[in-house]
């Protein structure tokens, strides 16, 4: 079982906010896919999908991937994944994390396999959970701002432009999952460690 984990903040006030793309691509999933809602409860929300691709360590026909979101609020987004964990019969083959990152371009994405938060209270929440730094994340390029304005900016609605831009790398993150799944993390890195087509141009 494969396990693509988007971060973001529950209800309708955070829904198209920078700090959301992580669900935005999630969502993009579940439609592709067409995933099953799994029965939740108030730390989490997932789909589980019986994937026609495999993944490419797993050595079988197809994969069973589980796309989840956490409903905790970012800053604990590791107590949902604690608590998905804990009913699982067994821990997932391979985890990836979907999240926003102030420190690179909009619509810029970058995949690696382990890393620090950067300062990401959701990565850090995750991290604490696994006691390990070491699992795959996707981050998706929201923008730079200043120290204090940081929290205002990715609880900001983008618009124009770079809405459009940000559109654009949550279709292109979605990618990346199925290529991660079905080719590697490396093919991944490969193909879409680079700047997405038609950014917001500088003022």
């Amino acid at each position: 079982m494969a396990l693509v984990l988007g971060l973001g903040n529950p209800g309708p006030r955070y829904a198209s906010t920078r700090h959301n793309v992580g669900w935005w691509v999630v969502d993009r999933l579940v439609q592709r896919w067409r995933g099953l809602s799994q029965p939740g409860n108030e730390r989490w929300s997932a789909w589980r999908i019986d994937h026609p691709r495999p993944l490419s360590d797993a050595g079988r026909r197809g994969s069973e991937v589980v796309l989840l979101k956490p409903l905790t609020f970012m800053n604990a987004s590791g107590d949902a994944l604690r608590d998905w964990l804990s009913r699982q019969g067994a821990p997932p083959v391979s985890m990836l994390v979907v999240a926003d990152d102030v420190y690179l371009p909009v619509g810029v994405l970058r995949l690696r396999p382990s890393g620090s938060s950067g300062g990401h209270r959701g990565l850090q929440s995750v991290e604490l959970a696994l006691g390990s730094r070491d699992y795959a994340r996707l981050r998706i390029g929201v923008g730079a701002a200043e120290a204090p304005e940081l929290r205002d900016h990715v609880l900001e609605t983008p618009e124009g432009e770079e809405r459009e831009a940000l559109e654009r790398a949550a279709d292109a993150a979605a990618d990346a999952v199925e290529c991660w799944l079905g080719e590697g993390i490396l093919a991944a890195m490969n193909r879409f460690n680079r700047r997405v087509r038609k950014e917001v141009s500088e003022p």
